[in-house]
This record gives structure tokens, C-alpha cells and sequence, in this order.
């Protein structure tokens, strides 16, 4: 089962987004022009991406003391990406975008993701960087930089971590400084300097574009000279590499912005990740000390604006640890049909007279192929439902986007963290599948787990997310989301249990469902946090195979209503999506149960766990 073929069903039969073009917004799109950008983007990630996919994993980034060095190959495919304009694709026609869905979007971008996300992924951190602009920025900030970076020319970056901070923002110590009188007058935005080193910084230096736009969280100090203690003294800087004019032109002055040194990663190499140096003096601009940066928004609101970007990076994270996963399912998939070896059992045993059996044909086999289908294709399912949340939330009726909006909410957490874990773990199983073979560089297989391992860690560790999602979104606004997210998730169930075939699934998912509630309250009924918090990430993983379950479900729904009405390729495509739905439920969902016990114990067995006992 390829993947245009399970994103088309998605797209077209269960999410049915041809409805988008009754909305002014997509009024010029249909399902033609849909699936003209997915044709172009698959074939260019065939034609640019896949080809050089090993060639950055072996060849990785080097720097020589002045430049970095990143394969010729690599450059033109991400030439090739940024001259398609999928950069700008969900922006204005008024920007040169393509005003697309962002679900078709996603959907697209997908096949980079699946070719080649050590290449793939700097397009993703460069139109984040530009939709944050578009929507915090200044006039003339949208204009100088985030429309320069839609079109390609320059390339865009967050920096968030530090050194000593890591995850932890609010213990950043990056200063701003007012850049002297007028400070605040500058056309591009009130002007300070910057000072502080940035850490895990994708992209922070190359030369695959004429500038780059790096977005830094740095603090003020305040009228004591001191850094205002936690996030509410974090602002936002465009800090670019080198200065522009209010036309956007380069002014031939390089900022101070330096490269301390490369990180050397285990995969996901073909992107270079850098530690900078703002205001070290390397390069020292203006006859001042410190980098230049221009403020976005207003001073204190930096995690705010931050956030705009890193939310859409992490549904876009979980869409690449999908496509990772994805892009290992279908590499084991076609070794298994190819793959020669064992004979069946008979009656009798084994008849070593007969000729050896393809792999896939043992049950064992079978077994690992349809976790990864159903880890993967569910998965994908719930990052294109909630990239349609988005289009609800900026196209919907004001009673609709707002739902949708209360659902990403909701849902944020479980499409970060959920495919980074299950996705990396079908990718396992892929080497698994071609066994010793897998364990080799002769396969794609072992690059694809390399490269997915980084999702569970960047734009918020698991820890983070499941903190996130128990502490702060099942409980926000008296459980109004969470109370949402069940109505949608028994809107399901009722149609399930209409349906002979699937009602015995649908009342798994109720008793799921059931279980989640009362774990969320007892987590909290001594109104503890450290207890209610201390089994936060067995809660996450339970709440999304919850998830991924009712999504299986729906999914489910519209496959067996479409059964028996197209041709036998069409028919066993169907099946296939029954069977997977049938072994996350019969292998997979139990495990929810056995998660939810230790959080609504409390069970302190991690909390009161003493160092010295290790």
C-alpha cells in the first residue's frame, strides 16, 4: 500500500476535503488542483530527495573554520523545493502563495518527509519561521523577511536552547540590550543587541540561501540591570546573519552571529545543527558590541509568539516521524514479498523438499507488517485530522473554529509525541523484518530509525508533552477539552455500534474511554502536582493509543461503507485498513489499562525513588 494511495483515501473519502472548496478561501481549488500539488511533490521528491537521501547521512556537514559544507546534491533539491513554492503554500495569492488547505499541504510536504527528511526538513523550520512573522510580525518585518523566506531566498530558523537550559526557557540567560538612542525608531523594528549562545540550532549556518532569518528568545533586562526570573521576561528577535535594508536588500554587513562549533547527531544528518554565538565579537557590526536584532511584537511576549511556531512544528514533527515509519513499513513490506525463506508447516512438518516461501507468509512476519501499518496509517490519519482542524480554525463557521481550535489543543501533545514513539517503533520492527540484512547500510531501514530517534526528543521531549497534556490541557478551563474531545470520540462510538462489524470495537474504545476519565480524576484528587504529575508519561501513552483508536475507528467506518463498490486493487486496500483497525484494538489498546493503573494509584514508586538507591 503506497502512501499516495492511503493519502488519497484520507484526503478524499474520509476527511473529504473537495467540501473545502465551497469556502471563499479554496473557492478556486477542487480535487484537480489537489491533486496537482501532490503530483508535483511527489515527483519531486522522487527526482531530488530520494537520490541524495544516503549521500547526507554519509557525507554530513563539515565546517572549515569559515564556512559550513553541505553536499552540491543536497543544495539543489532544497533549490528545487523552494522554486516549486511549497514554502509559501498555504499563504495569500496576494504573497505568492497558493492559498492550499493546510491539510493538503501537509499532506504533500509528507512525501519530503518520507524521501528525505535530513534535507526536508529545513523547508519546515523556514515557512514556521515565516508564518510566526505573518502573524507577530511588523508590516515591513512580514515584508523584509517572512515574504523572503516564502520565496526561498532567505532561510529561517528558531533558537530557543541554551547550553545550560535546554528545555528548560525559563532559566535562559540570552540579553537584549536597547541599541542605544533611537533605538526604537528603527524601521525594521525597535532595535536591540543581542548577547547569549544558542544550542541544537537547526540550519544555523550554511550557504544554501542568501540570509538567514534566526528567531531568538533573549531577555530584556530590567531597570535593575538584572534578567526577570521565569518566561514572562522572554521576548522575540529576528537576529538575521546578515543585515538588510528596508527593501530587504543585504547591506554587505555580516552580523554578529557566529558558529562555536557542529553537532555531530546519530541520524538526521543532513541538516546542519550548529551552536551560535550571538554578540561574541567575532563579527563585530555597526561600532557596537552585540548582535542586532529587531524586536517582534511587544517586549515580555516572546514565548507567546514562540509558541505560534513551535505548535505547528510539532504536528509537523509528528508527520515526519509518521513518514519515517511510513517510508520503513514500505521498505520491509516489499523485502518480505521478495525475501525467500522457510517452508510452510504441513500436517507433517515442515517438507524440506519444497521450495522456500516468501517471509511475508508467516504468520510472525505478518504480525510485525501490521503494527507498522497500523502504528503508521493511523498515525497519518490523525495528523491530517488535525491539520483540517486548522483549516476549521481559520476558514470554519466562529462556533466551529472555535471547537477546532480547543481540539488542537487537545490533541497537540498526542500528534507530537504519539508518532515520534510508535513510528520509531515501527521502524524497529522494519529491521526487524530483514533481520541481520536490516542491521546493515546494504538497507534504507537502519537510517530511518536513526533518523526518526530525534523526534522524541526535539520540540519538547515526551516528558515535556505528557506534562503538558495531564497538567495542563485534560484540566484547562474546568475540562472543557477534554469533555470536547470525548463528545467527538462517542459521536464515533454511536455510529460504530450501528454496524454489526464494528460494534464490538466500539464498545473497547467506550470502555477505553471510561478508563481515561477516571484516571485523570484520581491523578488529581488530592490536588498534589507533584503527584498527580509523577506517571505523567503513562498517561500520554494511554490517552494516545486512545486516540489513535477512535481515529482507527472512523477511519474503519468509512472503509467498511465503501466495501464492494470499486475494483479488487480498491477491495483489498479496504480490507487491509479493517485489519489493521482489528489488531490495534486486539494487540494494542489493551495496553491502556495497565498505563492508567499507576496514575490513578498515584503509584509513587518513581517519585519517592531515592538517588542513592541507583
Amino acid at each position: 500500500m503506497s502512501y499516495r494511495r492511503t493519502a488519497d483515501f484520507l484526503l478524499y473519502d474520509w476527511l473529504d476535503v473537495e467540501s473545502l472548496q465551497q469556502r471563499e478561501r479554496f473557492s478556486e481549488h477542487g480535487r484537480e488542483t489537489f491533486d496537482a500539488v501532490l503530483d508535483m511533490c511527489e515527483k519531486l521528491a522522487a527526482d531530488k530527495f530520494a537520490p541524495v537521501n544516503r549521500l547526507v547521512d554519509t557525507e554530513e556537514p563539515w565546517f572549515d573554520g569559515e564556512r559550513v559544507h553541505v553536499p552540491e546534491p543536497a543544495r539543489a533539491a532544497a533549490r528545487a523545493y523552494a522554486e516549486s513554492g511549497m514554502l509559501a503554500a498555504a499563504q495569500d495569492y496576494e504573497v505568492g502563495g497558493m492559498q492550499l488547505p493546510c491539510v493538503v499541504e501537509m499532506a504533500a510536504h509528507a512525501f519530503f518527509s518520507k524521501a528525505g527528511i535530513g534535507v526536508g526538513g529545513a523547508g519546515m523550520l523556514t515557512s514556521g519561521n515565516a508564518n510566526l512573522l505573518m502573524a507577530h510580525g511588523s508590516e515591513l518585518q512580514r515584508e523584509v523577511f517572512a515574504k523572503n523566506e516564502f520565496t526561498g531566498r532567505f532561510f529561517g530558523t528558531m533558537c530557543l536552547s541554551e547550553p545550560q537550559a535546554g528545555s528548560s526557557l525559563s532559566d535562559i540567560v540570552t540579553r537584549a540590550t536597547p541599541d542605544g538612542e533611537g533605538f526604537e525608531t528603527d524601521p525594521l523594528g525597535p532595535r536591540y543587541r543581542l548577547r547569549g549562545n544558542k544550542m541544537w540550532i537547526s540550519n544555523g549556518e550554511h550557504e544554501m540561501a542568501e540570509n538567514i532569518v534566526h528567531l531568538v528568545l533573549a531577555k530584556i533586562p530590567g531597570p535593575d540591570g538584572k534578567l526577570v526570573p521565569g518566561t514572562r521576561g522572554i521576548s522575540l528577535f529576528i537576529v538575521p546573519k546578515q543585515l538588510v535594508d528596508r527593501e530587504g536588500q543585504l547591506t554587505g554587513e555580516r552580523n554578529d552571529v557566529a558558529l562555536a562549533g557542529l553537532n555531530h547527531k546519530l541520524g538526521y544528518r543532513g541538516i546542519p545543527n550548529t551552536l551560535l554565538n550571538f554578540g561574541e565579537g567575532k563579527y563585530p557590526v555597526r561600532g557596537g558590541s552585540g548582535a542586532i536584532g529587531y524586536l517582534v511584537g511587544r517586549p515580555g511576549e516572546g514565548l507567546r509568539c514562540m509558541f505560534h511556531m513551535m505548535n505547528e512544528a510539532r504536528i509537523a514533527v509528528g508527520l515526519g516521524a509518521t513518514m519515517l515509519g511510513y517510508a520503513g513499513y514500505e521498505a520491509s513490506l516489499d523485502y518480505a514479498k521478495n525475501r525467500p525463506q522457510g517452508r510452510p508447516m504441513g500436517p507433517g512438518g515442515k517438507d524440506a523438499t519444497q521450495p522456500q516461501i516468501p517471509i511475508i507468509r508467516h504468520a510472525d512476519v505478518k504480525r510485525m507488517l501490521l503494527a507498522q501499518k497500523s502504528w503508521c496509517e493511523g498515525a497519518l490519519a490523525l495528523e491530517l485530522y488535525c491539520a483540517r482542524l486548522v483549516d476549521e480554525l481559520h476558514t470554519g463557521a466562529p462556533d466551529a473554529a472555535a471547537q477546532a481550535g480547543l481540539l488542537l489543543e487537545m490533541l497537540t501533545p498526542i500528534a507530537k509525541s504519539w508518532p515520534s514513539e510508535w513510528c520509531l517503533e515501527a521502524n524497529s520492527l522494519a529491521i526487524q523484518v530483514h533481520g541481520g540484512y536490516g542491521y546493515t547500510r546494504d538497507f534504507p531501514v537502519e537510517q530511518y530509525w536513526r533518523d526518526n530517534r530525534l523526534n522524541m526528543i526535539h520540540e519538547g521531549t515526551h516528558g515535556i508533552q505528557a506534562l503538558d497534556l495531564l497538567g495542563r490541557k485534560v484540566v484547562m478551563d474546568g475540562g472543557n477539552g477534554l469533555q470536547l474531545l470525548a463528545s467527538r470520540v462517542n459521536a464515533t462510538l454511536e455510529r460504530a455500534l450501528a454496524v454489526p462489524e464494528l460494534a464490538g470495537l466500539g464498545n473497547e474504545l467506550a470502555a477505553a474511554l471510561a478508563e481515561v476519565g477516571r484516571a485523570t480524576k484520581a491523578a488529581w484528587a488530592t490536588g498534589n502536582p507533584e503527584e498527580a504529575l509523577a506517571n505523567a508519561v503513562p498517561y500520554l501513552q494511554a490517552f494516545g493509543h486512545t486516540v489513535i483508536a477512535w481515529i482507527w475507528l472512523d477511519v474503519a467506518l468509512c472503509a467498511q461503507a465503501k466495501l464492494g463498490q470499486g475494483s479488487a486493487d480498491e477491495e483489498a486496500a479496504l480490507r487491509g485498513k479493517l485489519a489493521a483497525c482489528r489488531f490495534f484494538y486486539r494487540h494494542d489498546l489493551p495496553k491502556v489499562a495497565a498505563w492508567l493503573q499507576v496514575v490513578a494509584s498515584r503509584d509513587d514508586t518513581c517519585r519517592t525513588m531515592d538517588e542513592s538507591w541507583f
